[in-house]
């Protein structure tokens, strides 16, 4: 939920410094709405009064995602450092230190839940946001990316030697996605899902 305070200033530019000085935050991170102008009374003493205004800190999803993510180390008790960064809609939240590891999960199902858990927490601040999260350990889904493109080629190959059709163990859509492309140009083969998330599974098949 976003922060809120009414202060009284005799200008809006007063009552935005107040604000930083309360609040530990950047003029850029803040919102301020004039909720009771500021009057000068009678020769500019007598009378006079305050203006009011209403000062809203900005939730920036970039600053949700880190603090939710933080949040999280912290009471898992994990020592490591969170990094952030946003390209256009995406949002990369990458997960630095030793003791991570342990967060990674079997071939990443810990990580993708700690992912769908941080786009939530952005889903609650701003409902109609296109953002998406992207969370990583330790650059596992690269490797693991990597990994993935080593064993598509060579089931891929396998399929075209003995022309059988073959069915690949259960896959989250992150890494059947991955598995796709890597294939989708190939000459002898073609892939394609079945089955019901979280038991889908991709099948390679010969091209006929």
């Amino acid at each position: 939920m976003a922060k809120i305070l009414n202060l009284r200033s005799k200008t809006k530019e007063e009552a935005v410094k107040k604000a930083i000085e309360e609040l530990k935050v950047s003029e850029n991170d803040i919102e301020i709405k004039e909720i009771e102008a500021p009057s000068k009374g009678f020769l500019g003493i007598i009378g006079s009064k305050e203006g009011l205004y209403e000062i809203t800190v900005i939730e920036r999803e970039t600053d949700v995602a880190k603090k939710f993510i933080e949040d999280m180390l912290r009471n898992s008790k994990v020592d490591a450092q969170v990094k952030v960064e946003q390209v256009d809609n995406l949002i990369k939240v990458n997960i630095i230190g030793d003791e991570a590891a342990c967060l990674i999960g079997r071939r990443g199902d810990t990580l993708d839940s700690i992912q769908f858990l941080t786009g939530l927490a952005l889903n609650k601040i701003n409902k109609d946001s296109h953002t998406r999260v992207l969370v990583d350990i330790e650059n596992y889904r690269e490797k693991r990316e990597e990994s993935l493109v080593r064993y598509a080629n060579k089931m891929a190959r396998e399929v075209a030697r003995t022309k059988r059709t073959k069915k690949l163990d259960y896959m989250n859509p992150y890494e059947r996605r991955i598995i796709h492309s890597a294939l989708q140009n190939d000459r002898y083969v073609i892939t394609y899902s079945e089955g019901t998330d979280p038991y889908r599974r991709l099948v390679i098949e010969y091209k006929r």
